[in-house]
């Protein structure tokens, strides 16, 4: 099997063929930090983590760096707003950023890089642009020269000739064409500023991913990655300053990630319409979060309601039930001394599908299909599970085989700490006599606390009784 990536630049998959053997490197952008993020933003932080998660499975040493925007006008009015400078605001929701990357499961980038950290850097590479005739002066800003870069439109299939009749060029008397975009912008009174040799100013949005992509990753990477709405003007603008200043690719492989839609429109901050992640977190466990998130192809659409969220929390505990299941008779079969390897049988059905989960994930990172596999994994488990006699070698071999998917993935949780049989007595007790209190509230506690644990609760004319599902 041979990893393949859809990539946007050709419009084919294509095989993946690091620049260094046995490393990866990937760009992806990151957040404009003047607010909490929401789940539209959580799609591309949850899908490439799960990028780098199968690179490192399958032994790539990944370089993974997400940038801070931490300077541009919605900073400034936001600062305004709170009665904050610009970097205090930045800091707050780089801090929220992290305590939500937290709550998802993911573990932090190699490196996040901050605009406002990497100023020299930035002006560096405009001076560098402008020596070369790409970039020019006009009232204290600075333009790219997009007729000068043959390229210009290739990512994204825009053509020049037409882009100065579109709405998204902005109008300014100032640039040489229409479709010029803006490099360093000269700094409006009262605002935060840096010096430069073009005057008191501060980075267009552009800018600051290529150089800093530049220093982290060098001329060329491997991956760059991000929404699909970046796709045009931000990372076709990336690849004109970039390409025009080194002659080289910015990326060997250009991946995006479809929209979040709710009630049938795009999220974003901007609609207003954004449902934040620090407060969908409140509502559901991060597994379920992460599920919704890959159960479609990432380059698909992705259509967010309550009840699809709902479905997959049902979905998630389907998955966590199996896996209890096998640990809690991996716990019984504890001082089993049976040894050698799982029956040919089984490590048949095993083999089998762990080759259709990675021939998922190599196919452009196919994570419902590769969902799929966990729920034959599931139903596999729940069948061996039956026999009254299972050898300890099989019971290891399917744990085994979840903790790799579930590695990559990361749709199920780490089981509870296992109440012990006097415990579930002494609660079951507790219940009864709460509710012989009229206390519901605790009966009703104590019922959620043993079925998360997995105990059913059964009346029989003896009494109440307890059993594992």
């Amino acid at each position: 099997m041979a990893l393949q990536i859809y990539n946007t630049l050709t419009r084919m998959k294509e095989n993946f063929v690091p620049r260094e053997p046995g490393k990866a490197s990937m760009y992806v952008c990151g957040p404009t930090v003047y607010g909490y993020i929401h789940i539209g933003n959580a799609r591309p932080v949850i899908f490439f983590d799960v990028v780098r998660s199968y690179l490192e499975n399958q032994n790539y040493e990944v370089n993974y760096v997400v940038n801070f925007t931490d300077v541009d006008d919605k900073l400034i009015r936001k600062a305004e707003e709170m009665k904050l400078t610009v970097p205090e605001v930045a800091s707050l929701f780089i801090d929220a950023y992290y305590e939500d990357l937290e709550g998802l499961g993911i573990p932090k980038a190699t490196a996040n890089p901050r605009v406002t950290e990497n100023m020299d850097l930035i002006i560096a590479f405009i001076r560098e642009l402008e020596s070369k005739g790409y970039a020019y002066e006009s009232g204290g800003d600075v333009f790219f020269r997009t007729k000068k870069f043959d390229g210009y439109g290739k990512l994204s299939g825009q053509n020049i000739e037409e882009l100065q009749f579109g709405i998204r060029i902005e109008v300014d008397e100032r640039k040489e064409n229409p479709e010029d975009f803006v490099l360093w912008k000269a700094a409006k009174p009262g605002e935060i500023h840096w010096d430069s040799p073009w005057g008191k100013g501060r980075p267009g949005w552009h800018i600051e991913c290529s150089a800093m992509a530049r220093h982290h990753l060098g001329e060329t990477m491997d991956i760059h990655g991000g929404g699909q709405d970046l796709q045009f003007p931000h990372h076709e603008c990336e690849v004109a300053q970039s390409e025009a200043l080194t002659g080289k690719p910015l990326a060997s492989y250009w991946m995006h990630n479809g929209y979040v839609n709710i009630g049938g429109e795009k999220m974003s901050k901007s609609l207003g319409n954004g449902v934040l992640v620090k407060d969908l977190r409140g509502r559901y466990k991060r597994e379920a979060i992460r599920y919704f998130m890959l159960s479609n192809h990432y380059r698909n659409p992705l259509n967010f309601s309550d009840e699809a969220m709902l479905q997959a929390e049902r979905s998630v505990e389907r998955i966590e039930n199996a896996l209890n299941n096998l640990r809690y008779r991996m716990k019984e079969s504890a001082d089993a001394q049976d040894g050698g390897a799982a029956t040919p049988e089984w490590e048949k059905k095993l083999r089998e599908i762990w080759l259709t989960f990675h021939a998922k994930m190599q196919d452009d990172f196919n994570t419902p299909d590769a969902i799929t596999a966990v729920f034959e994994w599931v139903s596999e488990v729940n069948a061996l599970l039956q026999r009254q006699e299972v050898s300890r070698a099989d019971l290891e071999a399917a744990h085994k085989l979840f903790a790799e998917m579930n590695g990559v993935l990361r749709i199920a949780g780490e089981a509870e700490q296992e109440l012990l049989d006097e415990d579930i007595d002494a609660l079951i007790a507790e219940r009864a006599e709460a509710r012989k209190n009229k206390n519901w509230a605790r009966a009703d506690e104590i019922r959620d606390l043993l079925n998360e644990q997995g105990i059913l609760l059964e009346d029989t004319p003896q009494g109440m009784r307890w059993r594992r599902k």
